[in-house]
């Protein structure tokens, strides 16, 4: 830009440029007065040769408007020694007689300039951003739309266990398990799609098999050219996840240690007078003749030690229920029979501090995990009772209900007459470790697992107390249907007489025609036995105690109607089992159920995925005929 260069003297400045390679590239621009804003390149100003102090101005004037690093300003004027100096200090960068010589150099000189000056500023917003990323504790990346990484830090390669430079340009299905890479990808794209902050908790495996529970949050951007990236923020909670089952766990264990003594009572009671009636009719079945009238008297017997079985059985059940480790099993939950699951484990506690009363009303099934309610429910009576103090047992009432709440919704609600909270300690009852009983009392978790159990089955808890008046914890749970089904009573309940009724005419039927083979696979011989005794006038029932011996037997072509195994046995389980019977007979798999005693989480969800309902030990005789029934058909 030419600033009042006069025409002559612009011309020879043109006619110089013009004998370059950056000077014919470059666009020349003659003013008499400097625009708004001042463009890049070689800036030109004539001295006129008026006074040193107007000159002055004007070179302070276009200094302080221009970018030093992207401009270079000459004077062409006359001046020398002490006068140029003051306009150098006044902000040229150069004074040259008119018309000055190698114009196109200098320009060459002032694009190399700029490009070095711009290259080092884009590395030092790159170190800054970097240095930034890196300082944040926790992993962190940049994708572009091809869900390729761009940027990460620090934190994420320490993750990974990979340098930057090796994760640059890579995908997730290059560093992470397909399926988690498959995951990934899915919620890129979610983010990128919608626009919106996506957060997921996963586990996450990096390439040394190494796995962690992380939270992954990732919000897309857009930058001015249009291009757009993802930002993901990543957060390892694999210790806390881990610490938090642990605390779960060792809560459920304690209130499990308190409930001891009553379990203990409730179970000695039947087993007294069932090892009693056992050992009576052991004495007079080693009779050589056992009397007619005597016969009435044995059948009570039997009876009555059938029915304190059965007893002994609904508790162990409540109780496995109650401290299963299942948390992810989640589905249909009878409330009443949950809800009535930990009154029983919670009873001789309760009638020894207060009278309880329970009304239990005929309402929906609701989403969750009925150990896991039941949890609810007894840290709430526990509760409860730690509120009345030293009282008298006489002056303690206890009531739990159950109805139907808003619409769709189902409610739970322990009420105590206790010595109720005060404000502040109401707004502080759910958080963790928070508690009012003296030192070793109590760990103050109970509450506060009550409402993280509440919450991850939808719902929520509340609590109306005032100081003096007692306490209403109410749970108000989302129901599976809005009309409220009656609860289906507990098997238990059933009388025992009324599947034999049923199972009659079958019996005589099947007398009249070839009996269908079972195969039977149990590691304990007293239960194949007994198995045996129950169905021989059913099925011809084949009894081994080794699953090897029984694929060695439908090898050699033994064939069979159905199969029922054992699903825990040493030397091969029942899960082995099926998966070598599903390649040596897979039209047997179908009709081959699984029965065990106990199961963990990671047999359960085989027997979800790969054989049909599970038979649960001990079972009562019409459940076994019904579930090799259905094998059959």
């Amino acid at each position: 830009m030419l600033v009042a260069v006069p025409a002559p003297v612009a011309q020879d400045v043109e006619r110089d440029l013009s004998a370059t390679a950056a000077g014919r590239a470059c666009r020349v621009l003659r003013v008499d007065v400097a625009p708004e804003p001042l463009p890049e390149g070689l800036l030109v100003l004539w001295d006129h040769g008026g006074p040193l102090e107007a000159v002055k101005a004007r070179c302070q004037g276009m200094h302080a408007r221009r970018v030093p690093s992207r401009t270079w300003l000459v004077v062409l004027t006359s001046r020398d020694g002490a006068e140029a100096e003051a306009l150098v200090e006044a902000g040229a960068d150069e004074c040259v007689a008119p018309p000055g010589t190698r114009w196109g150099p200098r320009l060459a000189a002032l694009l190399r300039r700029s490009a070095d000056e711009d290259a080092l500023a884009l590395r030092r917003t790159r170190d800054m951003l970097q240095g930034a990323l890196d300082a944040v504790p926790e992993p962190l990346f940049i994708k572009n739309r091809e869900h390729r990484f761009v940027v990460t830090n620090s934190a994420f390669c320490r993750l990974l266990g990979q340098p930057a430079e090796a994760l640059r340009n890579q995908s997730s299905y290059a560093i992470v398990p397909a399926h988690e890479a498959e995951l990934s990808w899915r919620q890129d794209e979610r983010a990128f799609t919608t626009g919106q902050t996506v957060e997921d908790e996963v586990t996450f495996t990096d390439l040394r098999g190494r796995s962690f529970e992380v939270i992954t949050q990732r919000a897309a951007y857009a930058v001015p050219s249009g291009e757009r990236f993802l930002v993901g923020l990543l957060r390892d909670v694999t210790e806390r996840t881990r610490l938090e089952t642990q605390r779960r766990l060792a809560e459920r264990m304690t209130s499990v240690g308190t409930l001891a003594a009553g379990v203990a009572h409730e179970i000695n009671n039947p087993l007294s007078y069932v090892t009693s009636n056992l050992a009576y009719l052991w004495e007079r079945v080693a009779q050589p003749v056992v009397p007619v009238e005597q016969l009435e008297e044995l059948r009570q017997v039997v009876a009555e030690a059938l029915e304190g079985a059965g007893r002994v059985r609904s508790i162990v059940r409540d109780l496995r229920t109650f401290s299963r480790a299942e948390e992810e099993s989640h589905g249909p939950v009878d409330v009443q029979r949950a809800v009535d699951g930990a009154l029983k484990l919670m009873r001789d506690e309760v009638q020894h501090r207060a009278r309880l009363t329970c009304e239990l009303e005929p309402v929906a099934a609701v989403h969750g995990n009925e150990g896991r309610l039941g949890q609810v429910v007894t840290h709430l009576l526990m509760n409860a009772l730690q509120a009345f103090g030293d009282r008298p047992v006489e002056e303690n009432a206890v009531r739990v209900r159950v109805r139907p709440g808003r619409e769709g919704h189902v409610l739970i609600e322990v009420e105590d007459n206790g010595q109720g909270m005060a404000m502040e300690v109401r707004q502080r009852i759910f958080d963790p470790f928070f508690t009012t009983r003296a030192p070793r009392g109590g760990t103050g978790l109970g509450l506060s697992i009550c409402l993280t159990l509440v919450h991850a089955m939808g719902g929520h808890i509340e609590v109306a107390s005032e100081q003096g008046q007692g306490s209403l914890f109410r749970v108000e749970l989302p129901a599976l249907a809005a009309q409220a089904e009656v609860a289906v009573p507990p098997a238990e309940a059933a009388p025992v007489a009324a599947p034999t009724t049923v199972a009659a005419p079958a019996q005589a039927t099947r007398a009249t025609r070839n009996l269908k083979r079972l195969l039977l696979i149990d590691d304990e011989p007293a239960v194949g036995s007994a198995v045996s005794r129950l169905l021989r006038n059913l099925y011809e029932v084949h009894v081994i105690q080794d699953a090897r011996e029984a694929l060695k037997r439908l090898s050699h072509g033994e064939r069979f109607d159905a199969i029922l195994c054992d699903l825990m046995m040493p030397g091969m389980s029942g899960m082995d089992f099926l998966v070598e019977l599903e390649r040596l007979a897979p039209e047997l798999a179908p009709r081959t159920g699984l029965m065990t005693g106990g199961v963990n989480p990671q047999a359960r969800e085989f027997v979800g995925r790969r054989a049909k309902e599970l038979l649960e030990k001990p079972f009562e005789r019409d459940q076994l005929c019904t579930f090799v029934e259905t094998l059959m058909q």
